[in-house]
């Protein structure tokens, strides 16, 4: 079940994905609080146009609901944890009322140390609580394909349980649950999901953050 993007993402095209920070507002009269989503090219919408990604149905879901939140897409393709952790300081810029993770995949496919990866998403982790301490974090698990070997397959698994436990975080175990491997529901590369596969990622991830909205 391949649950990210691989170094092919760099070579698509520069309107596919124009990078991160892209936003959509609700007109509200109250204060607006705002929701970043910070990863890679499953966040940016990869693929697919940008009111197709994940982050833009949230942002939908909740414009229906009247809430008063902004959605914030920071996602990047190829993005690695190591870029991240280089990244994030620009990203924070902007006000965080709740912050959505989700890397490390990119790190997995190219078979960088499990402990590399958790020690770069702890780094990206720790800049968030430093910068914005009251923030709700919501961390997205990954998974590996069989291909990558039991062994490196189960540790990287293993990296986000802990990372959410340790940093009392809110937790989606598999960010592609119901939608990684299979095919009507990802584009041709078998990677990134197609609109109706944003659908239900979209889902999974609002199962874990309307409850506090």
């Amino acid at each position: 079940m391949l649950s990210s993007c691989g170094d092919m993402e760099r070579k698509a095209p520069e309107n596919t994905i124009k990078d991160s920070a892209r936003t959509t507002a609700p007109e509200k009269s109250e204060k607006v609080k705002h929701i970043l989503f910070f990863g890679t090219s499953l966040t940016a919408g990869l693929g697919v146009n940008p009111e197709q990604a994940f982050p833009a149905l949230i942002q939908h879901k909740i414009d229906s609901l009247h809430l008063p939140y902004k959605v914030v897409n920071a996602g990047l393709s190829g993005e690695t944890s190591a870029a991240g952790k280089n990244r994030i300081g620009w990203i924070l810029k902007q006000p965080v009322d709740i912050f959505v993770l989700e890397l490390g995949s990119n790190d997995g496919l190219r078979g960088i140390p499990v402990k590399e990866t958790a020690a770069n998403l702890q780094a990206v982790i720790d800049q968030v609580k430093k910068k914005y301490p009251e923030a709700r974090l919501l961390l997205a698990g990954m998974q590996m394909p069989p291909s990558m070997g039991e062994k490196y397959t189960s540790s990287f698994a293993a990296i986000f349980p802990v990372l959410a436990k340790k940093n009392k975080m809110d937790f989606l175990p598999f960010l592609l649950k119901d939608v990684g491997g299979i095919p009507r529901l990802n584009q041709k590369d078998g990677i990134h999901p197609n609109p109706e596969g944003h659908k239900i990622v979209a889902e999974n991830v609002w199962l874990k953050l309307h409850s506090e909205l």
